[in-house]
């Protein structure tokens, strides 16, 4: 999509914010993934990567941004908003 299609679309399919921010795809919880992935089944979001955290929760990629947003909404205070440590999800070979 170039030019005025990409004005078109933007207008029919606006960015979804939280408190004023825009939202991406990925949030950090407070939770385990077996409890988000539940809590992501009730809700509708359909997940596209989960995993632990070296610091304490859980890192989730959903498949849209509405989606990340309704769970950011649904688990409120328990989104982390500070640095986190992740482990590499992949081993370098030397």
């Amino acid at each position: 999509m170039h030019g005025a299609g990409v004005l078109r679309y933007a207008r029919r399919f606006p960015i979804p914010r939280y408190r004023g921010t825009v939202m991406s795809r990925a949030v950090n919880i407070q939770a385990t993934p077996d409890h988000i992935t539940q809590s992501c089944a009730k809700i509708g979001a359909s997940i596209t990567a989960i995993e632990a955290l070296t610091s304490g929760g859980s890192r989730v990629v959903l498949s849209n941004a509405a989606g990340c947003a309704a769970i950011t909404r649904h688990y409120g205070s328990k989104v982390i908003t500070g640095r986190v440590t992740r482990q590499p999800l992949r081993s370098l070979r030397g």
